[in-house]
């Protein structure tokens, strides 16, 4: 027989701000990486630094937003519910 383990609060929090924090910096990415093609294409006679550049911008944001969240600073930031 198989028993089921339940997780602690706070693992249960920590696991909610993980998931808001890796969903948040992919999407930011994402949108960096389609700002660059749309520039690079429309400004930049299709070279390839504002592709990286806007992947750049948007995995730091990302990634400071993320530090925010576990930092547990409210700087207009979504909220993780426990």
């Amino acid at each position: 027989m198989s028993t089921i383990t339940k997780k602690s609060p706070s693992e249960q929090l920590l696991n909610d701000k993980w998931d808001v924090v890796i969903s948040n910096t992919l999407v930011k990415t994402a949108l960096g990486f389609g700002f660059g093609v749309v520039a690079s294409v429309v400004f930049f006679k299709r070279r390839a630094f504002p592709v990286w550049l806007g992947i750049g911008f948007g995995a730091g944001r990302g990634y400071a937003e993320g530090d925010a969240i576990f930092r547990g600073g409210d700087a207009g930031l979504r909220i993780v519910k426990s």
